[in-house]
């Protein structure tokens, strides 16, 4: 049976090029939703930035054909239709009686299921009411899932526990510090993948180096005077400080030390790059901008930004006042060698030669974070932190996240290094409640 899949704006505003991926089914645009589009037109975040795109794909179509009849979208492709001849039905004012544009969308698929009874008809939204309203009113209603992975639970982590390696494989990685893949007692092992190699109470941590083909040793290494506390700690700093690495995510839960070793592992590098962005996605209260908020600039942000600057304060905190390495920090600030700034005030910048840390990366759409990459120019390292289970944004969950797309599909890159944290190590009190509560 031939499908109609009826968009809510807000996957419109997830994906600009979602109409693209419905294969031969038809796609219908309640005129609602161009009204919606209309109200998103200004501003500087990917939403602001794929209403634009959006409308401007409508605009390509001439004539009157677009609403009436549909527009082929091309080969294997169905047809794009804007609905504009309906109204509300009975059905949507006698359950909910207040008129919203939610409500007209139903009102539209409750249309269409009328005048199309041989076609199944299916709300898209990525709206969770929106679709329990439209299954209580007998229509069919699914999310977006062009990128969503299959299942958060299974996400590559990028360390492995191997047991019951011999004794003599281990001593020999810590005397010769690398050994012949082959030689390791480790089976399909992905490119920069680490493992914590156990043969009773001796144990190593290893490395694979996917280019030469050898397991090598890791060191605990500092970074700017942040010594890792754990193996994953340890593999971080690993990852976040290789030069062959120029893309790297770290995820986990709250009080793991994910942007605090981030932030240590590029000052501990900063000769290297030109400079130093530490960014994150400012989460927009009832879809307003920072416009609305009071105050200049700085002033508008800072909340948002403190977080980053109390990592900043516990790498200071390592030295004495009168150390340079914590006078170099406030040197760097001041010189813009060092930059703290929303994600959305990136936008346009060149990332050339940056070392460049997208912190909170979960709050992304996959889209921004292939905005972002795609961007990295030459010398270029991004790391992305955040925590999959942590969604501050009302559209986006553990599976359809810009970090979790990102973990799934980068698995096993030459160029991409990936840790997941797991161990807690801000407090015993800040662990116990990430863990029960």
């Amino acid at each position: 049976m031939k499908k109609i899949f009826v968009l809510d704006t807000n996957v419109i505003l997830h994906d600009a090029g979602c109409v693209f991926h419905f294969e031969e089914n038809d796609i219908i645009i309640p005129i609602t939703v161009i009204e919606e589009l209309d109200a998103f037109k200004r501003g500087h975040d990917q939403i602001h930035f794929n209403a634009r795109e959006f409308i401007r794909f409508l605009d390509q179509f001439r004539g009157d054909k677009i609403v009436d009849g549909g527009e082929k979208l091309g080969a294997g492709r169905g047809k794009i239709l804007i609905l504009t001849n309906y109204g509300d039905d009975p059905e949507v004012l006698q359950a909910f009686v207040e008129q919203k544009p939610d409500h007209r969308i139903l009102s539209a698929a409750l249309h269409l299921k009328k005048v199309k009874p041989k076609e199944k008809v299916i709300v898209v939204s990525k709206d969770v009411n929106l679709r329990l309203k439209a299954k209580s009113l007998g229509l069919e209603a699914q999310d977006y899932y062009t990128d969503k992975i299959a299942d958060v639970d299974k996400l590559y982590r990028g360390i492995r526990l191997i047991e019951g390696v011999p004794y003599e494989v281990i001593d020999r990685l810590y005397k010769e510090h690398e050994l012949p893949f082959g030689e390791s007692e480790i089976e399909d092992a992905v490119p920069n993948e680490f493992f914590i190699l156990r043969s009773g109470n001796k144990s190593g941590l290893a490395y694979y180096n996917h280019a030469g083909q050898m397991i090598e040793h890791v060191d605990k290494s500092m970074a700017y005077g942040i010594k890792p506390r754990n193996a994953e700690q340890t593999f971080s700093i690993h990852a976040l400080m290789n030069p062959n690495l120029p893309l790297i995510s770290l995820s986990g839960k709250a009080g793991t030390g994910k942007t605090l070793l981030a932030l240590a592992a590029a000052l501990e590098r900063r000769k290297v790059y030109k400079q130093i962005y530490l960014a994150r996605p400012i989460v927009a209260l009832s879809n307003r901008d920072l416009g609305y908020l009071p105050g200049d600039v700085e002033a508008k942000v800072d909340p948002y930004m403190q977080p980053l600057y109390d990592n900043l304060g516990v790498i200071k905190n390592q030295f004495d006042e009168t150390d340079p390495n914590y006078q170099r920090i406030q040197e760097m600030l001041d010189n813009k060698k060092l930059v703290i700034s929303p994600l959305a005030y990136i936008r346009g910048r060149s990332l050339n030669n940056i070392y460049f840390i997208v912190d909170e990366a979960q709050n992304l759409t996959p889209h921004e974070v292939k905005t972002i990459i795609t961007r990295a120019g030459e010398g270029t390292k991004v790391i992305f932190t955040g925590d999959p289970h942590q969604i501050d944004t009302p559209y986006l969950d553990s599976r359809s996240n810009g970090l979790s797309y990102l973990i799934d599909r980068m698995k096993g890159q030459p160029l991409y290094g990936h840790v997941t944290l797991q161990k807690g190590e801000r407090s015993e009190l800040a662990e116990l409640a990430s863990d029960l509560l």
